[in-house]
């Protein structure tokens, strides 16, 4: 499906919406799926005409009872029986029935494999997408929309294959066989109930659209609504604002409940009319056949097949005003959907690309220009290098750009100007899958999946052997940890990994890169939210994952970055002062500034600390004589 696919619920985009989704019911890939596809049509024609014929049987049934049956010659007395004509005339309901089944059961695979494909285009596409999308979505929202368009695009692929061709079908034969029998006026009127009909429908149900809209609105907005505040149980829990967040989303609901109400309603409505119309149609046909029956042009026979006849018709004419709504509706549950697969991704790999080779891991960026708004540049002409098998920490003030560095050499953006390159290799050159395979992060804030340690460790490389995730365990010094737990490596670590301590997330956090064991490291504040003795045990494991790796260190503490072998200090986008920690202090700059401010916190803190341990220790002092 191309970028430019546009898909609406408008009248006028139903057929190209169609057209968009044929290559899904008919894939070029799947002989088996089209072989299927032609044996379901089979069945489907000879169904039709079987129920065409359902109306003889009951029409030769009646009159045999009435006595104006003509018997056929070639045919035996005993078969034209009224009893074995009624016999025959359920035999042939039944074998119809056994058709539309077979034509189900063989289109089922076409209709699930569409689905399918299409689900996986769009949860392949979200991953694809910038992360500039992913930072504005909302989560609870996304789900919904790809939960509702995949159930749409399953309602358009059934009604479009297994209903719309073969009511057509039955209305053609229906006008031939009126018009043969018992002439044109017959046709006409059904023709224009038909079209009074069809032209009701579509206008009730254009109307019923907007309607469908916004009840979809109102849902993704109470489903992301749910989503967002079960995911922050606990900021919930802390501000005692329960009653205020079920009122948020009970707001949401409210205004689903008005849309769903009128979306019933109106369906009431449009299915009164239908009703409405076709009994005026059915009551003109059946009226003007009884007057022929009174006059003696027809029979009681004749006069029961046309009612059988209009009754049978009823169903697939009913039915076309499920499929036009089911098929509105499913475009407009869509809509959203093809929204998302239209969203052009914002880093792409140029035609040509090539995959990375990594001689050394030398890492350069040259004059980088970036920023997330046009209005205000983030970067302003960066320069540095980062030798093969080196440590440069990127430290400085928030906001001065030292995580925008690894999402641009992470390519999750693209600089305005200048470039990024791995010995030598402009990274916009190579594809984005070989250029990520090297390098490895650990992030500030570690999210876990709701999965097992093993199953997060594992992520790393899924190819790696139970040995292999123990040595990593023991590098990212955790596995004394899992193997104290009752579970061990089959321990659930919970949504976003709240069942473990923040140290233990970073610990699994680290196992995992090491697992990669990849030439370029990224370390971005991996230590910056935790407590100062839990940094130190994960700074030590840091340390042994760093050693002979190409290293960029951003960090907030500098106390983690004292042994770099180059520490660049950024302000307002620019580079403000570099060398090792010990020439920086000597400039007694920015650098040295925000050390002595960072040193007299520590050791404020390890006062604090240190006066609270005096404290207990005099109360247990205090408490013993008299306990003795």
């Amino acid at each position: 499906m191309s970028d430019t696919t546009k898909v609406s619920a408008e009248s006028g985009s139903v057929f190209q919406t169609l057209v968009h989704l044929w290559p899904y019911m008919w894939p070029d890939d799947r002989p088996d799926l089209k072989s299927r596809v032609l044996w379901a049509s089979v069945f489907l024609v000879i169904a039709k005409l079987i129920l065409v014929l359902v109306p003889y049987f009951f029409k030769w049934a009646t009159e045999a009872l009435t006595g104006e049956f003509e018997p056929i010659d070639w045919v035996p007395a005993v078969l034209l029986a009224p009893v074995m004509l009624v016999i025959a005339y359920n035999v042939v309901r039944v074998v119809q029935l056994g058709f539309n089944q077979l034509r189900d059961a063989l289109f089922a695979r076409v209709g699930q494999h569409a689905v399918r494909q299409l689900a996986f285009k769009t949860f392949k596409h979200m991953h694809e997408l910038s992360l500039r999308f992913h930072l504005e979505r909302r989560t609870g929202g996304l789900s919904r929309i790809i939960e509702r368009g995949v159930k749409g695009i399953e309602a358009i692929v059934r009604f479009t294959i297994l209903n719309t061709v073969p009511t057509i079908l039955e209305f053609a034969l229906v006008a031939v066989i009126f018009a043969i029998t018992y002439g044109w006026i017959y046709v006409t009127i059904i023709a224009a109930t038909l079209w009074l009909y069809t032209w009701f429908t579509v206008k009730a149900s254009d109307w019923r659209i907007a309607i469908r809209r916004q009840m979809n609105d109102s849902d993704t907005e109470a489903n992301t609504k749910a989503i967002d505040s079960l995911l922050n149980y606990e900021t919930v829990k802390y501000f005692n604002n329960e009653e205020m967040e079920a009122e948020r989303f009970d707001r949401s609901m409210e205004r689903y409940e008005a849309a769903a109400t009128k979306t019933w309603t109106s369906l009431g409505w449009l299915n009164f009319g239908q009703g409405l119309i076709f009994g005026v149609g059915m009551a003109a046909v059946m009226g003007l056949s009884a007057w022929e029956v009174t006059r003696g042009t027809q029979t009681i026979g004749d006069f029961v097949f046309i009612n059988a006849m209009l009754m049978q018709l009823s169903v697939p004419l009913n039915f076309i005003g499920f499929i036009y709504r089911e098929i509105r509706q499913g475009i407009t549950d869509i809509e959203n959907m093809f929204e998302l697969l239209n969203v052009p991704a914002e880093v792409r790999d140029r035609a040509g690309a090539a995959p990375l080779v990594v001689r050394e891991g030398m890492v350069r960026f040259d004059n980088v220009q970036f920023s997330y708004d046009p209005n205000r540049r983030i970067l302003k002409g960066i320069s540095f290098e980062v030798p093969a098998g080196k440590t440069v920490a990127i430290v400085g003030p928030s906001g001065a750009g030292k995580s925008t560095i690894s999402r641009l050499l992470f390519r999750f953006y693209e600089p305005q100007s200048g470039t990024i390159s791995i010995d030598g290799q402009n990274i916009a050159d190579i594809t984005q899958k070989s250029l990520r395979e090297v390098i490895g992060m650990v992030p500030q804030d570690t999210v876990l999946f709701n999965d097992t340690i093993a199953y997060n460790v594992r992520y790393g490389r899924f190819s790696a052997s139970q040995e292999d995730i123990d040595k990593a365990a023991e590098m990212a010094q955790i596995a004394g940890f899992i193997k104290r737990l009752p579970e061990g490596y089959r321990t659930m670590v919970g949504e976003r990994g709240l069942k473990l301590s923040g140290g233990e997330k970073q610990r699994v956090a680290i196992a995992r890169t090491i697992l990669k064991a990849p030439p370029i490291l990224i370390l971005d504040e991996a230590t910056s939210a935790l407590d100062t003795q839990t940094e130190q045990e994960i700074q030590s494991a840091l340390d042994t994952v760093s050693r002979g790796r190409t290293t960029i260190v951003i960090a907030h503490r500098l106390s983690t970055v004292v042994s770099a072998d180059e520490i660049i200090v950024l302000k307002d986008g620019e580079i403000a002062e570099r060398g090792r920690h010990g020439e920086l202090l000597e400039k007694a700059g920015l650098y040295a500034a925000m050390w002595d401010r960072q040193r007299e916190a520590t050791e404020a803190e390890e006062r604090l600390r240190k006066a609270r341990e005096d404290d207990e220790m005099g109360v247990v002092v205090r408490r013993r004589p008299a306990e003795i």
